[in-house]
């Protein structure tokens, strides 16, 4: 197993294995949704390959990333939109 890294998701640290997804990572925290849609429904990852853009976040300030495809770097800060 790689050696884990370190990000912070919602100001909560979370340890995961380098090379994983931002997705992956919180998952990890039992979390299943990411964000809300305009209606208030709670969405999460569907598809994990990045065409169905329901598993956008916040990483870094920078709004809207696909976490599926986003791997976890050393020190991430992720934000979640899920309310």
């Amino acid at each position: 197993m790689p050696d884990p890294i370190t990000l912070t998701i919602d100001g909560q640290s979370v340890r995961v294995a380098a090379g994983a997804t931002v997705a992956a990572a919180i998952l990890s925290t039992g979390r299943t949704a990411f964000r809300r849609s305009v209606h208030g429904v709670p969405r999460g990852p569907l598809c994990a390959m990045g065409i169905c853009f329901e598993c956008r976040v916040t990483i870094d300030g920078v709004p809207h990333r696909l976490s599926c495809q986003t791997l976890c770097d050393v020190g991430m800060e992720v934000r979640t939109d899920a309310g």
